[in-house]
């Protein structure tokens, strides 16, 4: 039983990151109708950038975590303005090439910059703690908290604001959007850098547990686009539900029968849950 509680502990950990990080994807792909596959190497950079304000520069873990994720903000109010904006008007594939050129071009600059070579961020809260059986880090139970405050804040802002409204006004409906005076040019920005935004915040949360790559954004914007995929496309709610579906399918499947194949596992459930919904768990058949 304590076994079973540590992984499902885990897989809520996990899945956490996983609920970010496909949430800020949604978010790209409701506005623009093109998956940004870059999106997973913002993650990276945002956790470099903590490190180099938040270590390098001796920020502290907190102020440079605020630090990064305005950063990376801005570097989403570029990424739109320079790659996607100038490509709304052209053939879909033309985007689909930026967003692999954006992908490499990051990652070749984490490797310039920072080199090959692992690096850690000093975790700030080390601390052991048992809960109900499960032995866990502060740090790994902020992760959780995190991802919570998170996604009710963002929860709030698209439903409780008038630039929330916006984004979902231009989501559902770009040209109609238009038509009513909404500056959709400026609504693209902002979900750009809300969507950097929250890949920072969790690369920020989860960094100082795992090591630094400059590939490591690679299999988790994968995994990103397995949940978006599982949620149903477009799908707020299918997104966060599909990215805690997926850690628990990693850490049970890990846990219980091999850890070498938890990637397996995902990719797995994908074929499996779209052969039965093709539409994904969330999704609606359009008509």
């Amino acid at each position: 039983m304590d076994l079973f509680l540590q992984q499902v502990f885990n897989g809520i950990m996990f899945g956490s990151t996983y609920a970010i990080v496909a949430l800020g994807l949604t978010l790209v792909m409701g506005i623009l109708n093109i998956p940004n596959f870059a999106h997973g190497h913002l993650y990276m950079l945002g956790g470099y950038l903590l490190f180099f304000f938040g270590s390098t520069i001796g920020l502290g873990y907190w102020f440079g975590l605020i630090v990064s994720v305005a950063a990376m903000g801005v570097v989403g109010v570029l990424m739109e303005r320079i790659v996607y904006r100038p490509l709304n008007d052209q053939p879909h594939i033309n985007a689909f090439i930026a967003a692999v050129g954006s992908l490499l071009f990051l990652e070749s600059f984490a490797l310039v910059v920072w080199g090959s070579q692992g690096l850690r961020i000093p975790n700030p809260y080390p601390q052991m703690i048992e809960i109900m059986g499960i032995t866990t880090s502060i740090q790994r139970l902020l992760v959780i908290i995190g991802a919570v405050l998170l996604i009710a804040g963002l929860h709030l802002f698209m439903k409780k604001t008038i630039l929330g409204a916006t984004i979902e006004a231009v989501a559902q409906n770009r040209e109609g959007a238009m038509l009513t005076g909404i500056n959709v040019n400026r609504v693209s920005a902002m979900t750009f850098a809300i969507s950097a935004g929250t890949a920072a915040v969790a690369a920020s949360l989860l960094s100082p547990i795992f090591m630094l790559s400059p590939s490591m954004g690679a299999i988790l914007g994968m995994k990103a686009f397995v949940i978006v995929i599982l949620g149903g496309m477009g799908s707020i709610p299918g997104a966060i539900f599909g990215g805690y579906l997926l850690g628990l399918i990693e850490a049970l499947g890990g846990g219980y029968l091999s850890a070498a194949y938890k990637d397996v596992f995902a990719f797995g459930a994908l074929i499996l849950i779209l052969s039965i919904k093709p539409t994904g768990l969330f999704g609606q058949k359009e008509v």
